[in-house]
């Protein structure tokens, strides 16, 4: 009886071991679902909305520029942000101070990204805090989930112009 018990409990706690290695594995090397937040990626992505992201393209370096990726936030690693790819190491970025007044160049980088949002007057991007890190990439996003009336792949970036083709 005890035996039987003992079994039982020992094949559930393996099961269930596996199981969340798996799990662990999917949402780390494959993809996840994530609520973006904040009015940067509008009107891309509103506040809210909820988009599926896969993390394979951030260990194959298959980050192009115009992909809209979620990435460690340099100021708070704590908290992730969504903004989309400028530039790619050694591109020259033409970069704008908040006001639109002072506008001067930059270059990213080796093992770099500028990543900024849609809504370029309410983003807080690598207009900011600079290139960040191709390291703080966490996964590319490329299809909204919720709401139902936006499902499917996203557009692209009202701010095409800004990518750099040199």
């Amino acid at each position: 009886m005890l035996r039987g018990v003992l079994g039982k409990t020992f094949r559930l706690v393996g099961y269930t071991i596996q199981y969340g290695c798996i799990a662990h594995c999917a949402f780390e090397y494959v993809g996840g679902v994530v609520m973006c937040s904040g009015p940067s990626m509008e009107p891309t992505i509103q506040n809210s909305d909820i988009v599926f992201a896969e993390n394979l393209s951030r260990h194959f370096y298959g980050i192009q520029r115009g992909d809209i990726v979620i990435a460690k936030s340099p100021s708070d690693p704590k908290s992730n942000i969504c903004k989309r790819v400028i530039g790619l190491e050694g591109d020259k970025i033409l970069t704008n101070s908040p006001s639109d007044f002072f506008k001067s160049h930059s270059y990213v980088p080796t093992g770099h990204v500028w990543l900024e949002g849609d809504n370029l007057q309410n983003s807080t991007d690598s207009r900011y805090y600079g290139p960040i890190p191709y390291g703080l990439i966490r996964g590319r996003i490329f299809f909204k989930i919720w709401p139902l009336s936006d499902f499917g792949f996203l557009r692209d970036s009202p701010n095409g112009h800004r990518f750099s083709d040199d």
